[in-house]
C-alpha cells in the first residue's frame, strides 16, 4: 500500500508542476481566452514531457485533468459573475463611476461567456481520476467530499458513490 501512496503522491506533484507551468505560460502570453488557454496548456505538458518529468502517456492523463479543472474554474467564475450583476446596485455610485464600471463588467461578462461556452455540460468527476484541492459533491447522494490538495477523486464515503461535481 506504501507504494501506492508514494505513486499517488508524485502524480499529485506532477499535475501541480504541470499546473504551474501552463500558469506561467499563459500568463506569459499576451492573448487571453479560451484558445489561449488551450495553447499554454499543450505547451506546458510539451515542455514537461520533453524534460523527463513525466511519460507522454502520463502527461496527456494530467493535461486532460487540468483541462477539466480549468472548464470547472471558468463555470465557476461566470456563475460568480452572475451572481455579482444580480447583487450590484447602480444607485450607490455616481454618472462616471458607473460608466466605467459598466463597461469594464460589460467586457469581462463577454469575456467569461466566450470562456465558458465549452462548460455549459455539467463537468463530472470519477473515483480514481487526479484532481486540484476542492469539494467534490457526489451525484447520488449529495454528499459533499473536502479534498485540501491536489489528489485522487474517492469513492463516496456515504454511498460508495464514484460520480461528482465539484466546487471550491
Amino acid at each position: 500500500m506504501e507504494n501506492k501512496d508514494k505513486d499517488t503522491d508524485k502524480l499529485a506533484r506532477q499535475y501541480d508542476m504541470l499546473a504551474s507551468k501552463f500558469n506561467e505560460l499563459y500568463l506569459a502570453g499576451k492573448e487571453r481566452g479560451r484558445e489561449s488557454m488551450s495553447v499554454a496548456l499543450e505547451k506546458a505538458h510539451e515542455q514537461l514531457t520533453a524534460l523527463g518529468e513525466f511519460s507522454a502517456e502520463q502527461g496527456e492523463e494530467l493535461k486532460q485533468y487540468l483541462n477539466r479543472d480549468l472548464d470547472q474554474t471558468i463555470s465557476d467564475a461566470q456563475q460568480l459573475g452572475e451572481e455579482a450583476k444580480e447583487r450590484f446596485n447602480p444607485a450607490r455610485l455616481s454618472a462616471g463611476a458607473l460608466s466605467s464600471l459598466a463597461t469594464v463588467l460589460e467586457l469581462t461578462g463577454n469575456a467569461l461567456r466566450s470562456l465558458s461556452d465549452k462548460t455549459k455540460e455539467t463537468l463530472t468527476y470519477k473515483t480514481g481520476e487526479m484532481t486540484s484541492a476542492g469539494t467534490l459533491t457526489c451525484q447520488t447522494c449529495g454528499q459533499k467530499v473536502h479534498l485540501k490538495k491536489t489528489g485522487h477523486v474517492p469513492p463516496c464515503p456515504k454511498c460508495s458513490g464514484t460520480l461528482f461535481n465539484k466546487g471550491y
